[in-house]
């Protein structure tokens, strides 16, 4: 007995009841991940186990208290040296189960995210995702623009919401002017309008540059139309403009020509009739022969055999004057066209607000 307690007395640390609560100390936490599990991520059970490993090799390696005891063994009284070998193995055992069970949780634990992580067989064949595909008004402008860009003209862009001047007064729409009665749009609180249409693009296209300039200008405009068949509150067009010294309605007849040909055909034909808009002088609307009957009258162009396909005309002086470019120097030519109506005409759609309600079953028709 005097030996076991001179041995305790030098190192009281190596007693079987101090090693197991300097271990219990440590261990604590282990436990706590253990019983988390499946809740943490891959990055924390996998530092989770290379800390276990460490616990273990300070607890129960060669250097360890564990260790410690096991040589203690052969300093105690024989007649107690048995029982103490025991409490040792015992102590040795306990830890080892349990070190070996959080061991086990955890690796099962990294397995089975490893695999959630991983579960993705590269030597499978891949899925093709389902590719969507463009709008039929989108399908429509890209060509429009294809055509025009062919010939030379440059496509714009410009805001939405306008200011009277764009929308209305550099247009030669001045307050008291019927047209804007006609043109009633919606307005913001502070007294900004959405566009009625995109000649206010041409406006801040000759304010950035000089002429000559060829340009159109496709986007959305608004009006307070009742919806129906033909009419909707929003809607798309395409303007275009040329400004350079002597231009001349031949040239916008030119062009307009070209325009129908390259787009329904070479044997289409145009006719304009007089009009009036108060931003050109002469004005004039467009028709081109039917696509359909080549004018010999169908149900597409109600048996007239044309079609209206927009407004045009010289852009008027006053135009000019409003974005400081002197008339008496240069002329300009101005045209616009709707795209919704024509999309629905040649696609053979009878009612326009099908291209706004995003029906799939009606979409997916121009894939």
């Amino acid at each position: 007995m005097n030996e076991l307690h001179d041995a305790t007395k030098i190192d009281p640390t190596l007693s079987i009841s101090a090693v197991r609560e300097a271990f219990e100390r440590e261990f604590e936490r282990f436990a706590r991940l253990a019983e988390r599990g499946d809740a943490l991520p891959l990055r924390e059970v996998e530092q989770a186990r290379r800390e276990l490993n460490e616990l273990r090799a300070r607890h129960t390696g060669r250097k360890s208290p564990l260790a410690a005891l096991k040589k203690q063994i052969g300093r105690v009284p024989a007649e107690e040296r048995a029982s103490f070998g025991r409490s040792v193995q015992r102590l040795e055992a306990e830890l080892s189960e349990r070190l070996g069970a959080v061991e086990s949780v955890l690796c099962e634990v990294e397995a089975r995210k490893r695999v959630e992580l991983e579960r993705l067989d590269v030597t499978l064949p891949g899925r093709r995702p389902r590719r969507g595909h463009l709008h039929p008004i989108t399908l429509l402008r890209q060509r429009m623009e294809d055509i025009f860009v062919a010939m030379g003209y440059a496509v714009e862009d410009g805001p939405e919401i306008e200011t009277d001047f764009y929308n209305f007064d550099a247009l030669n729409i001045p307050p008291t002017h019927p047209a804007r009665s006609a043109q009633d749009t919606f307005y913001t609180a502070d007294g900004l309008a959405l566009r009625t249409q995109t000649s206010p693009v041409q406006i801040h296209a000759m304010q950035r540059r000089r002429p000559p300039l060829r340009i159109i200008a496709p986007g959305k405009v608004f009006r307070r139309d009742t919806p129906d068949a033909t009419h909707n509150p929003m809607f798309f067009q395409i303007e275009g403009l040329l400004v350079d010294r002597h231009a001349t309605m031949a040239h916008l007849k030119g062009t307009i020509a070209e325009f129908v040909r390259r787009m329904f055909g070479p044997h289409t034909r145009t006719r304009f009739r007089p009009s009036y808009f108060p931003f050109t002088e002469p004005s004039a609307e467009v028709d081109y022969s039917c696509f359909v009957c080549d004018g010999h009258g169908c149900r597409v162009c109600k048996g007239a055999g044309w079609i209206e396909l927009g407004g045009s005309g010289m852009v008027h002086p006053n135009v000019l004057r409003a974005v400081e470019i002197d008339p008496e120097e240069f002329s300009g030519f101005a045209f616009g066209l709707g795209i919704d109506r024509m999309c629905a005409l040649m696609y053979g759609l009878d009612d326009i607000r099908l291209l706004y309600e995003n029906d799939v079953r009606f979409l997916e028709q121009f894939a």
